[in-house]
């Protein structure tokens, strides 16, 4: 069906992204959904209009299947949480289940799961709603729920365990990138520079074995960090698919090593790339020295991550 919608040019369709959705959900029985809607640069939907318009067809239909449906509108400029790409975002993901995840993930893990609490007569409201999930995610109680989920989809129950435990060595099961390359800051007058440093992982050891230096802004605070532009590049790099059958590697992705309001220093490091191509192309480099927007302090636009809620 996928296939003929791009072939068709409709994999835009409003309506054929409702069917194709809501006829999933529908599928599994649900009695409540909350949907998280995105827009922004990373998203399919770039303003807040669009997205709305999808979300509410989404809750709209939703709804008259008899499923009790809401929607969360949420921003996705800059990458939500601090990785990007399959393993290391599964990493984080058992991060926030451990009660350790990134402020920007808890707030929207608690934000469309209270709402669903509250929905279901669970909670009082959705702010009660939050602080439950909120609980669950501290206590433990989220995370054991998950391990059992993993043991009852056919994960052993060994793995799902070490995975789980409190100081997991992710890269032994999940498998980790060959190459690691910084990108780091660095400001000298009105000429700034980043510097790229590849690391080979080889038989437990570090060595640097390639640098590269890219022309960049000043050293200063973190404005924008553009999600769309590093989601571009790990595409390339073999993260994600181009059509159905393209293999994808696990391992590729990115971590943030800055955040927005930050203040970056020279020659602090904002940016990990993880790949298994031998060196970054130069297009590529060019891509990811764009991603990072620095500049004064006062400059920095302070939003929530949820813009707007749609009740059922």
């Amino acid at each position: 069906m996928y296939a003929l919608r791009d072939a068709t040019s409709t994999v835009d369709s409003l309506p054929l992204i409702t069917g194709s959705i809501i006829s999933k959900k529908g599928a599994e029985s649900l009695s409540a959904l909350v949907l998280d809607v995105k827009f922004g640069n990373a998203a399919l939907y770039k303003d807040l209009g669009s997205a709305k318009s999808l979300a509410q067809s989404l809750v709209t239909v939703g709804n008259s299947l008899g499923i009790r449906t809401g929607a969360v509108l949420s921003r996705m400029n800059c990458p939500i949480g601090r990785c990007v790409g399959n393993a290391l975002e599964v990493m984080e993901s058992l991060e926030c289940l451990k009660g350790r995840g990134p402020d920007d993930i808890l707030e929207l893990v608690t934000s469309l799961g209270g709402m669903l609490l509250w929905m279901t007569g669970l909670a009082g409201s959705m702010e009660e709603g939050k602080k439950v999930i909120a609980r669950t995610l501290q206590n433990g109680s989220a995370l054991e729920k998950f391990q059992n989920m993993m043991i009852g989809q056919g994960v052993t129950s060994q793995i799902a365990a070490s995975l789980c435990s409190t100081y997991a060595d992710y890269h032994s099961i999940l498998r980790r990138a060959r190459y690691q390359s910084e990108l780091e800051t660095q400001g000298h007058g009105n000429t700034h520079t980043h510097t790229f440093t590849q690391v080979q992982i080889h038989k437990c050891t570090h060595t640097r074995i390639h640098c590269m230096t890219l022309a960049f802004v000043s050293a200063g605070t973190v404005l924008d960090i553009d999600g769309m532009v590093i989601a571009t590049v790990l595409h390339r790099l073999g993260a994600g698919r181009s059509k159905a059958g393209d293999p994808v590697n696990h391992s590729v992705g990115a971590e943030l090593l800055v955040s927005l309001g930050q203040n970056v220093e020279k020659g602090q490091p904002w940016l990990r790339i993880h790949y298994e191509t031998p060196v970054l192309s130069a297009e590529q480099r060019l891509s990811l020295q764009g991603a990072l927007t620095l500049g004064p302090a006062d400059q920095l636009l302070t939003q929530p991550l949820v813009a707007e809620i749609i009740l059922p």
